[in-house]
């Protein structure tokens, strides 16, 4: 089940795009975090989500956020996939799964011929106090998250 709002966030450590490891805890100690799980790079609607965010950047940062990306993708797939949607934000690497399962959002389903356990869309908005402030999560891999209901969330966080 996917973590809801009032939860405790997980505090995990991914390899970025860069291959840096990066901590989601000393991310939401500096500013709210919003997390975006996504299924697979260069899909459709993957592609739109993360462009979209990308694009609207000063938005979140206006709002004292940092996004980050989280997918079962390689730090490899992802450097490549977040330099083709222009997005100067992070992109995690979750190829173990210990994100995604630690949030609750494993996609048990096929994604398409074959390809299980990726990541269900869903968003969270985690405060500095590691609490989850807003949960969106979506077994539709076609669905957007609700961007208003993020920065919504985000002003009542701050």
């Amino acid at each position: 089940m996917a973590l809801k709002q009032g939860d405790k966030a997980p505090d995990v450590t991914l390899p970025s795009h860069a291959g840096e490891q990066v901590s989601l805890a000393q991310l939401w100690n500096r500013q709210p975090v919003v997390v975006l799980f996504f299924p697979l790079a260069f899909t459709s609607t993957c592609t739109e989500e993360l462009c979209t965010v990308g694009n609207d950047l000063s938005s979140y940062q206006a709002l004292d956020a940092q996004p980050v990306a989280i997918s079962v993708d390689s730090p490899f797939v992802l450097a490549k996939f977040r330099q083709e949607c222009g997005a100067d934000y992070p992109f995690l690497s979750d190829f173990n799964r210990e994100a995604s399962e630690a949030f609750g959002v494993v996609r048990t389903a096929p994604l398409g011929p074959g390809l299980r356990n990726a990541a269900d869309r869903a968003a969270f908005v985690i405060g500095r106090d590691g609490t989850v402030a807003y949960a969106w999560h979506s077994p539709n891999p076609g669905l957007l998250p609700p961007f208003e209901e993020i920065k919504d969330a985000l002003k009542q966080a701050a």
